[in-house]
């Protein structure tokens, strides 16, 4: 492999590195590099951003995932020219949310290495990932992991100063095919059914959560029914203790008046013949 092969992949592995180990990791590197052109060129890197370093682990980790979205945002640079207003404001729809889902993937990445990313980070990883989108050349810079800081989408662009370990391999465009206007009208119907199937899922989002409010609804109409099922069960049950000790009560007066009855009638009969002996004499 070439010097600046070499240079190339050593700077991409200490791009990738915690910030927090670059220097100590890079003079190392040079001090082992036994070569003195190749070990003042690694000593020469600069440690990269926050930012910068979140996209280069991104771009080293997940290399693929980076480089499939990059492709299809140089297809849609080169078919935007002939979209109408409605398709381009879909499109670019689509290029924020790509551009949130990836700064989200990198910044998660970065997270579960131990660093922090702060709001301030991950929104200059989201900036550095739309720079890539719409400018070819910050695209290889990316792609590249070897960011020494992060990128502006309309900033002013130069490889030398914003990659270490020399200049990215320049950047290749999309090219139409040979059946362009067929492959762009199965963008457009793409496009469309895209837009379709999202107003499908907006739709069944609103039901969602029409049926979550109704369960929710439901649910609370339940846990109040079953403390007040619970209540009148505790009523009911001290009704019953309640009627219990009235039917004691009740036995218990009933004898009582029966006793009384038969004193009273005892009385009686005495105050009869009390009577009968006093008119006698």
């Amino acid at each position: 492999m070439s010097e600046a092969g070499d240079l190339e992949r050593i700077a991409a592995k200490l791009y990738a590195a915690a910030p927090e180990q670059f220097i100590a990791t890079r003079n190392a590197r040079a001090k082992d590099a036994g070569d003195a052109a190749l070990s003042a060129a690694i000593r020469a890197l600069r440690k990269p951003s926050v930012a910068a370093w979140v996209v280069n682990l991104f771009a080293y980790e997940r290399a693929a995932r980076l480089g499939q979205a990059l492709e299809l945002a140089a297809e849609l640079r080169e078919a935007q020219e002939d979209l109408d207003a409605a398709t381009l404001s879909q499109l670019g729809r689509q290029r924020r949310a790509l551009t949130n889902q990836l700064a989200t993937e990198a910044a998660s990445l970065a997270t579960a290495q131990g660093a922090r990313v702060t709001d301030a980070t991950l929104e200059a990883v989201r900036q550095t990932i739309s720079a890539a989108f719409f400018d070819p050349h910050a695209a290889a810079a990316v792609a590249s992991g070897r960011l020494v800081r992060d990128l502006e989408p309309t900033g002013s662009f130069d490889a030398d100063s914003v990659v270490g370990g020399g200049r990215p391999e320049a950047p290749v465009e999309a090219k139409p095919g040979t059946d362009e206007v067929g492959a762009r009208r199965q963008r457009r119907n793409a496009e469309r059914a895209l837009r379709e199937a999202e107003k499908a899922h907006d739709s069944a989002e609103r039901a969602a959560r029409r049926a979550d409010d109704e369960a929710k609804d439901a649910s609370d109409r339940v846990d109040h029914l079953d403390e007040r099922i619970a209540e009148l069960e505790q009523e009911l049950t001290r009704a019953r203790e309640d009627a219990t000790r009235a039917r004691r009560d009740a036995e218990a007066a009933g004898h009582r008046r029966r006793q009384t009855a038969e004193e009273l009638s005892t009385a009686e009969k005495a105050v009869d013949e009390a009577r009968r002996t006093l008119h006698a004499l």
